[in-house]
């Protein structure tokens, strides 16, 4: 039973999806970062119907460490509906979330979290640094070129929207939950753009990026690349039609 009286300064999101790869060893890393950083915090899980043994390994983590809470899904959902299912249900006075294949390390956790205490932004996202390598640099390429595409189609401002390491003001950001409509990978762009719009202030820090090999990715290049540009007209449309752009 979760002690809803004591509020964390930190609700941690962790979407999962055929994570059982990296599962045990990034989950035992975050929690060392944790601890270390002397913040208060939970960590919410939520599985989106993998079809590994990742929700057996929930489950024992949840047992084995305090201040974990797991949801999940009975239907594969999208990975934005599932990181907005886990900060509906969040706690902390920030909540954020990062990818658990940690391509972008924990250490980072701390110091955004703390420009959202201390009330300098409202939303804090990781501005992804390339260790550069002749396999990176096409992902590095077609990354600028989104966000140059996006932020004249959107006004994103040229963010790296894409990143999977953003914190909010928890109170402030589920306002804006109920505007986002994708489910899937461009929710990360939605909910700045809605953010942005809302008047949320929005503060980027740089973090080191480093791709893992060892993992399959869920990423579909083509068919998700075909998609982003659909969403991204798409919501362009939306936002014209209620006069926003």
């Amino acid at each position: 039973m979760r002690n809803m009286k004591n509020i964390p300064d930190l609700s941690l999101v962790l979407a999962c999806y055929n994570e059982a790869p990296v599962f045990e060893k990034s989950v035992e890393r975050i929690i060392d970062i944790l601890l270390l950083s002397r913040l208060s915090f939970e960590l919410i899980f939520v599985d989106d119907k993998s079809s590994d043994k990742t929700p057996r390994l929930i489950a024992k983590a949840c047992k084995k460490y305090p201040r974990c809470y797991p949801l999940f899904h009975r239907n594969n959902c999208g990975r934005g509906k599932t990181v907005a299912d886990g900060i509906r249900i969040a706690k902390g006075k920030a909540v954020g979330y990062i990818d658990i294949d940690l391509e972008v390390s924990p250490v980072y956790i701390s110091e955004m979290v703390h420009i959202i205490l201390s009330d300098k932004a409202d939303v804090v996202i990781g501005k992804r640094i390339y260790r550069t390598t002749f396999v990176s640099i096409p992902r590095e390429i077609s990354s600028l070129i989104y966000r140059s595409l996006a932020d004249s189609m959107v006004g994103t401002g040229r963010l790296d929207t894409e990143t999977g390491y953003k914190f909010f003001n928890r109170k402030k950001i589920l306002k804006i939950l109920p505007m986002i409509r994708h489910r899937h990978w461009f929710w990360d762009t939605e909910i700045i753009v809605q953010a942005k719009l809302s008047g949320l202030r929005i503060r980027e820090v740089p973090v080191l990026y480093t791709r893992r090999f060892d993992k399959k990715s869920t990423v579909r290049v083509l068919s998700d690349s075909l998609d982003y540009l659909i969403s991204l007209w798409r919501l362009r449309k939306r936002l014209a039609t209620t006069k926003k752009l």
